[in-house]
């Protein structure tokens, strides 16, 4: 089996935000390396239950041999947090608390063959579950220019991206672009000496925008979003955690949303609409990591937690 290790954010914070009851079910909706799972166990214990999501198959099996000891406590579940409603419903839980710890973690960066990053030269793949039809293969290689175009400009928020589109069809009118390295040389032709000198790595961009294309990342998580808020019980939370500025718009924006009362014209003398709070925001502002974190796990730099409590 690969090794499995992950270092999370937040690893205490987070869950010291989430847990609002000791013995209460607690959903973990991205497991990875099973730190914040475990933190959850050991927090909630000897009573509450955990459920815990995760679409990497590496990371289910890792997560059995790593949580053994916790017995019937820890309930895995092989798919996606999209269907969070569909597990809950069926398993008749009121959940008390819903952790999402967003991006890639980090086995599925370091180990090169998935294809996430631009470090190591692997087949182009990218999918979070292997299950997915689509792959960054299919993308660079079959969708039109004027799509790959939008995505790196909308999720990898890349001021090339025109370029990148033109110069990927152009490439791959000669031969199918297949590996990592193929496309990061792709990239770096179509981004001018001078950009490429300045800010991050020239492939980070579009990397990240193929990666959150390829597995629905943003779309899948707003409506999981509100299907969590919906779900936990009165005064249960829901805890997010981001590490861009597209996850982290959509977080405030849905939370705020949620938080919002009263939507009338301010020239109605009585409210006509009905709206009340339908949570609180438990951080008005993100909590950022500390010094120390960073210097343990310098992948948190970008990291952001935002915390919400039903009504």
């Amino acid at each position: 089996m690969t090794e499995f290790h992950h270092t999370s954010v937040f690893h205490k914070e987070a869950v010291e935000l989430l847990l609002v009851r000791p013995d209460g079910w607690y959903v973990d909706c991205t497991l990875g390396g099973a730190g914040h799972t475990r933190q959850l166990l050991d927090q909630s214990s000897p009573n509450g239950q955990v459920i815990a999501f995760d679409q990497d198959e590496t990371a289910i099996a890792n997560a059995r041999q790593l949580l053994r000891e916790y017995g019937d406590r820890i309930h895995l579940i092989h798919d996606n947090f999209q269907a969070l409603r569909f597990h809950m419903e069926a398993m008749q839980v009121e959940v008390d608390g819903v952790l999402f710890d967003l991006g890639v973690s980090s086995p599925q960066l370091d180990v090169g063959e998935r294809g996430f990053s631009y470090q190591h030269d692997a087949p182009l793949d990218m999918r979070m579950d292997r299950r997915n039809p689509l792959s960054a293969y299919t993308i660079v290689n079959e969708w039109p220019k004027e799509e790959i175009t939008r995505i790196i400009r909308e999720f990898g928020e890349e001021n090339w991206a025109a370029r990148i589109g033109e110069f990927i069809v152009e490439k791959r009118q000669a031969a199918p672009i297949e590996t990592t390295w193929q496309l990061v040389d792709v990239i770096k032709a179509a981004i001018p000496a001078r950009a490429r000198r300045e800010g991050p790595h020239p492939a980070k961009r579009t990397f990240q925008a193929i990666r959150i294309a390829v597995n629905d990342e943003l779309g899948v998580f707003e409506r999981t979003l509100r299907d969590a808020l919906d779900l936990v019980t009165q005064g249960g939370r829901v805890a997010v955690i981001t590490f861009h500025s597209l996850e982290d718009r959509i977080c405030k924006q849905v939370m705020q949303e949620y938080a919002k009362g009263c939507i009338c014209p301010p020239q109605f003398p009585i409210c006509k609409c009905g709206q009340t709070p339908r949570v609180k925001l438990v951080t008005r502002k993100p909590v950022l990591p500390t010094q120390a974190e960073l210097d343990q796990n310098p992948r948190a730099r970008s990291a952001k937690l935002r915390v919400a409590e039903k009504l």
